[in-house]
């Protein structure tokens, strides 16, 4: 799908093409031996396992070094300690998830003022500006990826209804584009649907946001959240109440592939490309080092995911075959021929 959203200083996007790293660049880098650390919001999702693998594996075709992978587990503190930390190290180059905006700024930007260079993910916090302060922000677009789960949902929600959006409350980049993108969708093209806002501080709230919001609307008709986790404790939730509503999610972890696998309440996924985000990340990592500076931001396209698409989708988010568990849960098809006569 094309590119619709604007990085964090309205810039448009650059595709992970723009990436190319020569041969004789990649000696040189070889040579030096490069060190790279990578600061996560967590390490434990399906999609962080997904971008640490891209990360690593390009990475590694240049000879390059991870020395360190950080698991703030969302929290500001946590991410200000270890990139302190990681600043008085000085690895050649930090790859980092800021968990929040303001809250972060500052030791972002000490990185900023030493040799280490900064390679951003998603977010950009506030302040900081490409070329000065970091080379480049890797990330999805964000904002595609609520278009297309609004779209997803949309034909399972009747007219005149009232629908959920359950949104993250922190002050996060890539969350609020996905919601501002739903609601601007719905507005336009099912101006007949009313959206109520829940917010959770952490996955585990997720949950009671749902609850919360189904006890004051009772009438709701169909949910989106805006990543997979919380999402599937939200659909927990929703079981727990006895309920069944049309959901869509951003992210295809596995847990969520074989929820829209069955057929039952998930009706699609607007997928990320953690690996191949990684990889993008890698790549501009080797291009600052090598002296060139890389776009100031760069994105990959969301994928629409239908139970009908799940199998092949998987493969291409997760770059490998879909798990067993996976497959067993797809409708099977006739046996070729076996409605054949025999002659």
């Amino acid at each position: 799908m094309p590119i619709v959203g604007l990085g964090p200083h309205g810039e448009r996007a650059a595709g992970p093409e723009h990436l190319v790293i020569s041969d004789a660049e990649s000696d040189l880098i070889r040579k030096r031996g490069v060190t790279v650390a990578v600061v996560l919001h967590t390490s434990g999702s399906d999609w962080a396992k997904q971008l640490l693998a891209g990360i690593a594996t390009e990475l590694g075709r240049h000879g390059t070094a991870v020395v360190d992978v950080v698991d703030c587990k969302f929290d500001r503190d946590t991410q200000n300690r270890a990139l302190d930390r990681l600043c008085a190290e000085a690895p050649d180059v930090i790859i980092s998830l800021p968990v929040g905006s303001t809250s972060v700024a500052e030791a972002h930007r000490g990185i900023a003022r030493s040799s280490t260079k900064l390679i951003l993910l998603d977010n950009a916090p506030s302040g900081l500006l490409p070329g000065k302060d970091y080379a480049s922000v890797v990330s999805a677009d964000n904002f595609g990826l609520g278009k297309i789960a609004a779209e997803l949902l949309s034909s399972h929600v009747p007219k005149g209804s009232t629908i959920g959006l359950i949104n993250y409350a922190a002050d996060f980049f890539v969350t609020n584009e996905r919601a501002l993108a739903f609601r601007t969708w719905m507005d336009r093209y099912r101006p007949d649907i009313v959206v109520k806002s829940g917010r959770f501080s952490n996955i585990t709230e997720a949950g009671s946001a749902i609850d919360s919001l189904l006890s004051e609307n009772s009438e709701t008709k169909g949910v989106f959240v805006v990543w997979d986790e919380p999402a599937i404790e939200v659909i927990k939730a929703i079981r727990r109440r006895g309920h069944k509503l049309p959901v869509t999610m951003v992210d295809l972890g596995i847990t969520a592939a074989m929820e829209l696998a069955t057929g039952d309440m998930v009706k699609g996924v607007a997928a990320q490309q953690p690996y191949d985000q990684g990889v993008a990340a890698a790549d501009a990592a080797l291009l600052a080092i090598a002296g060139r500076q890389p776009p100031p931001w760069i994105a990959l396209p969301g994928l629409a995911v239908t139970e009908q698409s799940v199998i092949q989708d998987y493969q291409i988010v997760w770059h490998a075959p879909a798990p067993p568990e996976l497959i067993q849960l797809m409708p099977k098809s006739p046996r070729r021929g076996a409605d054949r006569a025999v002659e």
